[in-house]
């Protein structure tokens, strides 16, 4: 495995695990490479400033406490420039909604329109589509990619 610090068009800073130099580049040629802040495909390998001695490895062992999950959240969280006590809060207003994809547009004028029961709802809506829901009158927000990703 070879890690590479990597960073977007945006100026977001991550880092990345490859099997090998051509597997990157054959992922950031299909676009797989994406920024976990901005979901950005203009990604770019960046110098790093760690140094490696002649230590000893050591073998680690992988965490497979459910601390370790929202750490590595919390190291992305840094890096979007929100604390993380907000950021908490917010993906916990995610995980109580519910994900209808596609059909966002559908199920928000259905519930507008009382033709559904009123709930909290995410889902993906195209330019033209968000357009059209604010015509009617139909109130949504955009969220950003970092806090709908999943990071497990």
């Amino acid at each position: 495995m070879i890690i590479f610090e990597l960073g977007c068009a945006k100026g977001h800073r991550f880092e990345g695990w490859f099997a090998s130099t051509e597997d990157f580049d054959r992922q950031v040629e299909t676009d797989l490479v994406r920024c976990p802040i901005c979901d950005d495909a203009k990604v770019a390998r960046v110098p790093s400033a760690r140094v490696r001695g002649a230590a000893k490895k050591r073998a680690v062992k992988p965490s497979a406490s459910p601390e370790a999950a929202p750490a590595a959240a919390e190291a992305t969280d840094a890096l979007a420039g929100l604390p993380p006590e907000l950021l908490r809060k917010l993906r916990e207003v995610m995980r109580n909604t519910e994900n209808v994809g596609r059909r966002f547009p559908e199920e928000a004028r259905k519930i507008h329109y009382d033709e559904a029961p009123a709930r909290p709802i995410r889902g993906q809506a195209s330019y033209e589509e968000a357009r059209s829901l604010e015509d009617e009158g139909i109130e949504f927000a955009s969220l950003p990619p970092f806090l709908t990703r999943d990071f497990h």
